[in-house]
């Protein structure tokens, strides 16, 4: 199949799409057990379809022309069976070709999301949010579609394309009555059936909205996700939205099927009643067997299938576009691993930069030579102008970046030697920039903390004075904050976020001007309890107000891209 594919494209890189191929029925081949079992249902559908010309020639031979009344209608009985067999055949192969697709494509989608996990924010300051959802939702549908659906429509086009049989029509007035029957009882069916059809297609639109917001809400704040080792967590929640869409298609599903099938059997039916007239009157001799013959065989004329195997070659060339979009994604490569036999995490330890140089792609170079020793448990002051790369220095802290040379050392262990998830763990960084998901305000006080029990999150939620804010919500704890908690104010999403840190319990707390949207009285208040909760343990404090760096055992500030140390106020 895919040697096939690559001679039907046109590709200046036969290589690249061959290892795109291949990737992409990598997910497709653990369930060769079921589209060959797919395969095989299609092939007795088709069959049955095949049989009926074979009934009407035994109608013809044992019933008609033995003038056989009885055999007559025992086979038009075999024919509604058969009928019957077809349509729920197809029912239940529609059904498991379904849950199959499905299942291939929420694999490819999770593959590639879990790649873009990986990527360090600088891919997503490069990227618009836009394209990368069109990405992991219509190319990787349009993938999918090709690969489970193109090859059904390849094996059942070329299959009746062997054997089926052009069938001719010649039409009897009066038997064409039955067809006008059939109208006003398909009309009221489908009617009945509108509203259905019209809910469940709205119900599953908004599972996909839901889908589609889970993918806005995360793609923007990977990093945060990152550092607060919630990879996983993030993951499953995408699986369990995959699961309830899933759910929502096959019942739509479902209703589509019987939507169909009604008029699909009365269809049957008309075919049935259609032999035993105009059968009884080529028995009575008042009609030709001729006319009969044309009637039936155009009742179960079958779909082209040269129309089918003409679109599959258009369908080939967009896959095409949408797998290498896909495949330059995949190809983007993460700039920060994990190493291979990681270092014991320090329990405690200094902090020290090492000669650190860095410089982000495209700009001037951010630091120079960066030297500092932070003894453990000193709180720590850092100023400097905007845009110096004070965040850029956090960011070596917890490897969203990795230094192009020098060191970031904890406890005397290079920062590259730790596991990159418990190293973020460990270190918690609190900024300006607040990130709130969709949910309660308890789930999101204990995102990097998803077992902290009520009582811790009573506890952080006092210590960052949360309470009247808790207060004035109607379900307290317990009440959803909505779409990035939009009702919330500056202040309140900033104290959110510190007891957010505070439960994480982190070896490392950095406040990078976290205290900037409330007042300082309320500041000192903030200020005093993470100074009394974390007492032993580093604080670097990053702003631009003096009241939120006063007291500081270590000054520093970033000029020039080069570290300097202001003020030793007090050394543990």
């Amino acid at each position: 199949m895919q040697r096939l594919i690559v001679r039907l494209i046109d590709s200046p890189n036969p290589q690249a799409l061959q290892a795109a191929l291949r990737w992409l029925y990598s997910f497709v081949r653990p369930h060769r057990l079921a589209i060959g079992g797919l395969l095989g249902l299609s092939v007795c559908a088709s069959l049955l379809v095949l049989v009926q010309p074979w009934l009407t020639k035994l109608l013809i031979d044992d019933g008609l022309l033995a003038r056989d009344f009885s055999m007559l209608v025992l086979i038009s009985g075999l024919m509604i069976v058969a009928g019957l067999l077809g349509t729920a055949l197809s029912g239940i192969n529609r059904y498991l070709h379904t849950r199959l697709s499905g299942r291939i494509l929420f694999s490819l989608r999770d593959d590639l999301y879990r790649h873009l996990q990986t990527l360090s924010p600088s891919f997503y300051g490069q990227r618009r949010i836009g394209d990368l959802m069109s990405r992991l939702d219509g190319d990787v549908a349009e993938i999918q579609r090709f690969a489970v659906d193109s090859l059904f429509s390849a094996v059942s086009s070329v299959f009746g394309l062997v054997c089926s049989v052009a069938m001719l029509l010649t039409l009897s007035w009066k038997l064409s009555l039955l067809a006008l029957v059939l109208i006003p009882l398909d009309v009221l069916w489908l009617r009945w059936m509108r509203r259905k059809v019209e809910r469940d297609v709205r119900q599953l639109r908004e599972r996909s909205a839901d889908m589609s917001s889970f993918m806005v809400e995360t793609l923007p704040v990977m990093k945060f996700i990152q550092s607060a080792g919630q990879q996983q967590r993030e993951s499953r929640r995408l699986e369990t939205l995959g699961q309830g869409y899933m759910s929502q298609l096959l019942r739509l599903q479902v209703t589509e099927f019987f939507t169909q099938a009604v008029p699909g059997t009365l269809t049957s039916l008309s075919r049935a009643c259609a032999f035993l007239i105009g059968g009884y009157w080529v028995v009575q001799g008042t009609w030709q067997l001729g006319a009969l013959i044309a009637f039936s065989t155009y009742l179960g004329m079958a779909v082209g299938p040269v129309q089918s195997l003409l679109g599959l070659y258009v369908a080939i060339q967009r896959m095409t576009v949408s797998l290498g979009r896909v495949m330059e994604l995949r190809g983007e490569e993460p700039t920060v691993l994990s190493p291979g036999a990681p270092q014991p995490m320090p329990a405690c330890g200094d902090l020290r930069f090492d000669n650190v140089h860095f410089t982000h792609p495209g700009r001037p170079t951010t630091l120079r030579g960066i030297e500092a020793r932070i003894p453990y448990g000193l709180k720590v002051a850092l100023s400097g102008g905007s845009g110096v790369g004070k965040s850029t220095l956090i960011d070596l802290l917890q490897r969203h970046h990795d230094p192009e040379s020098g060191r970031v050392l904890l406890g005397e262990v290079d920062l590259r030697e730790l596991d990159l998830f418990q190293l973020r763990r460990r270190i918690a960084v609190v900024s300006q920039d607040i990130v709130l998901f969709r949910g309660s305000l308890a789930d999101n006080l204990a995102y990097a903390v998803p077992d902290a029990s009520r009582e811790a999150i009573v506890e952080v939620a006092r210590l960052a004075q949360l309470d009247s804010l808790i207060a004035s919500l109607p379900e307290g704890l317990d009440s959803p904050l909505g779409e990035r908690g939009q009702q919330l104010s500056g202040g309140q999403k900033q104290r959110i976020a510190i007891a957010r840190a505070l439960l994480q319990d982190p070896l490392i707390l950095v406040l990078d001007e976290a205290t900037s949207a409330v007042d300082e009285a309320t500041e000192r208040e903030v200020i005093e309890a993470i100074d009394q909760l974390f007492a032993g343990r580093t604080r670097i404090l990053i702003s631009h107000r003096p009241s939120t760096l006063a007291d500081a055992d270590l000054r520093f500030e970033l000029l020039d891209g080069v570290l300097i140390s202001k003020t030793v106020l007090h050394e543990a």
